[in-house]
């Protein structure tokens, strides 16, 4: 049945029949997450990135209904230049499918695409979170649903500032869902490498992180795995610099109303304008490091 759905690339199909190392990434990240042509640029040279370091790389989206799990390069220009592309979670699949649209996966739905693909890595540049004034809002990101029950390892530069940090950390300790740091005893702050609270557990190289994952699924410890990657050092944001921008455009975002998914999209171009271009500069950076990590994790974890 998953066939009707389902459209995997040659390259990833053979991997997942051969046993190879496979690292997810989603499609936001180019339709929603970034300009063009740094998008197309970025989404291009991450998957070159992973190649180089052992491991196949499917980009995950929806296109004319398909669940597709690897994008050609002509399909990943044409996520980053249509403007017609839907912001796809858990809830919105079954809709764009049956109507067979364009979409683009969150951390959500990449997770569940990639399941369904039989995809065990996913590298991506944040993971959605709690939601600053939650508690009179109720904006919680689908991401942390579906990081307590799809059994997929996220590796993110933390979650970005704009998120109630100390909340999110709660709600995934409450689902059971595992907050490791990779090298470091903080959980990073997307752009930051600090944020001020804590890891579960701190561990140094990949072989030690893919035996920790295997054991919780061995275990029928159902879930994801968070896997807190910090950006390089040289590429982080002055903390005070990048929080004064995020509260600016939060101030606006609430001017203007703006609310649910169109937060995200919205605070990170008007950060990108508070910081002349240097916080996507950062973006960038991290999610090669992230597929950095994911590639030698996938490598690790067969």
């Amino acid at each position: 049945m998953l066939n009707k759905y389902l459209e995997i690339e040659e390259e990833v199909q053979y991997a997942l029949d051969n046993n190879k190392p496979i690292v997810a990434l989603e499609s936001t990240i180019i339709s929603h997450g970034m300009p063009y042509p740094q998008n197309v640029e970025t989404a291009l040279e991450l998957e070159r990135i992973i190649k180089d370091r052992g491991a196949v790389p499917a980009t995950i989206a929806i296109l004319e209904g398909k669940l597709k799990v690897g994008l050609t390069e002509d399909e990943i220009e044409y996520f980053g230049k249509s403007r017609k592309i839907l912001k796809v979670s858990r809830s919105d699949i079954p809709y764009v499918v049956s109507e067979k649209l364009d979409g683009a996966t969150t951390v959500a739905a990449t997770m569940i695409i990639s399941n369904l693909a039989g995809i065990k890595v996913f590298a991506t540049g944040g993971i959605g979170g709690v939601h600053r004034g939650a508690g009179r809002t109720f904006d919680i990101s689908a991401d942390l649903q579906e990081l307590a029950k799809t059994n997929v390892a996220v590796v993110c530069a933390g979650v970005k500032s704009i998120l109630d940090i100390g909340l999110t950390l709660e709600y995934l300790e409450t689902y059971g869902v595992p907050v490791i740091g990779f090298k470091t005893e903080e959980f990073p702050a997307f752009f930051t490498r600090k944020s001020g609270f804590g890891v579960d557990y701190t561990v140094d190289d990949e072989k030690e992180l893919a035996n920790i994952i295997k054991t919780k699924w061995n275990l029928g410890l159902q879930g994801g795995v968070v896997i807190g990657n910090p950006i390089p050092e040289k590429y982080e944001m002055n903390y005070i610099r990048i929080n004064r921008a995020i509260e600016k455009a939060l101030k606006e975002a609430e001017i203007n109303g703006i609310k649910g998914k169109e937060v995200t999209p919205f605070l990170l171009s008007k950060v990108k304008e508070e910081t002349g271009g240097d916080s996507l500069k950062s973006n960038i950076q991290l999610v090669y490091n992230n597929g950095r990590v994911a590639a030698d994790l996938a490598v690790n974890l067969l």
